[in-house]
């Protein structure tokens, strides 16, 4: 019988990329299975015409207004006939519906009671290891299963239309000139790394803004007033759809962000990235970089880590001599631009 396979990766859009590559892997080691990803609505587009991906399923599990009831997902799995559940991030809700399901097996990560109460086949994680990345934690579970070795390497897919879209923007964005680069700038995070508030993000916008070769493209769907404000800025507008904006990630030369979602879609559409990061384990470019582009990760110096480091790299906003300036971040970007 061939492999069902049900993989659920339900967090942030950063995490949903870099498990792009487990269906591309489970589908080399088995071609006639068949890949169903579970996700939340707003990042089921990360997969969509992906063709290691079969089908795509949603589950609002943190909206109340439309997460499905407990027992209409258990019939909903049933119906899947799967015979193999990779749960990439451990939620109680999901190790008990595809354990009442019928799933036979399922693997997650850790150790965790709820996994030893429904016999959940257990990948141990250590994230703190230096060599490591999240994509492959995420790969984990395929190998786990039977996948020999694997590439971690994120990818999304276009459609022809997108692409035409995306070279429209850029012709539109440029002036219709091969000689001018677009540099996007995307402020902010959700709180969810460390960041520039977005007074210095202004600054950046408005030296790049300086040269004649460059054209700074706000590809947040709100950028802060303070970046609206800097002359000569173009704000990509506020899109439709998270696809609408790949679509505007596409047609950059490089994106200068924080480490966000935003960075590992252009890791995945291979758009080259200047991204702002925290030494810490939890945080480092070796765990949370982007794949599959050329990245520049800047980071702050030890010193500064070592003197004034808050303890919480959500709070952290490079304040003070930490060497994460926007001057500095400029000259990155340059370099960046010389290697295309």
């Amino acid at each position: 019988m061939p492999r069902r396979f049900l993989v659920i990766r339900q967090d942030r859009i950063g995490d949903c990329v870099l498990a792009t590559g487990l269906p591309r892997e489970l589908k080399r080691r088995w071609p006639d299975c068949t890949v169903t990803m579970l996700t939340r609505s707003a990042t089921a587009p990360l997969f969509a015409h992906n063709p290691h991906v079969d089908t795509v399923w949603t589950d609002d599990w943190d909206d109340p207004a439309r997460c499905e009831p407990f027992w209409d997902l258990v019939r909903r799995l049933r119906g899947g006939r799967f015979t193999h559940a990779l749960m990439l991030l451990p939620k109680a809700r999901y190790n008990y519906a595809t354990f009442c399901a019928g799933i036979p097996v399922r693997v997650g990560h850790g150790i965790i009671l709820f996994h030893a109460l429904t016999l959940v086949r257990p990948v141990m994680t250590r994230k703190f290891r230096k060599d490591r990345h999240e994509a492959e934690y995420a790969l984990d579970l395929a190998r786990a299963v039977g996948v020999k070795g694997g590439d971690p390497a994120p990818e999304l897919y276009l459609t022809r239309d997108e692409k035409s879209a995306a070279r429209a923007r850029r012709a539109r964005w440029t002036g219709g000139t091969d000689a001018r680069r677009l540099v996007g700038l995307h402020a902010t995070s959700g709180g969810s790394a460390p960041n520039w508030p977005p007074r210095l993000w202004a600054e950046l916008a408005s030296l790049l803004a300086q040269r004649a070769d460059v054209q700074v493209v706000l590809t947040d769907p709100e950028p802060p007033a303070e970046l609206l404000a800097v002359p000569g800025a173009v704000h990509a507008g506020r899109p439709a759809d998270l696809r609408e904006g790949m679509v505007n990630f596409a047609a950059l030369d490089v994106l200068v962000s924080a480490s966000t979602g935003p960075m590992h879609i252009c890791g995945a559409l291979q758009v080259p990235t200047v991204s702002l990061f925290c030494p810490m384990p939890a945080c480092a470019p070796a765990l949370w970089g982007p794949l599959g582009n050329r990245a520049d990760n800047v980071l702050p110096r030890p010193e500064y880590c070592r003197d004034r480091c808050p303890g919480d790299p959500h709070v952290c906003d490079y304040r003070g001599d930490s060497g994460v300036d926007p001057q500095t971040v400029a000259r990155r970007i340059t370099a960046a631009l010389s290697g295309l």
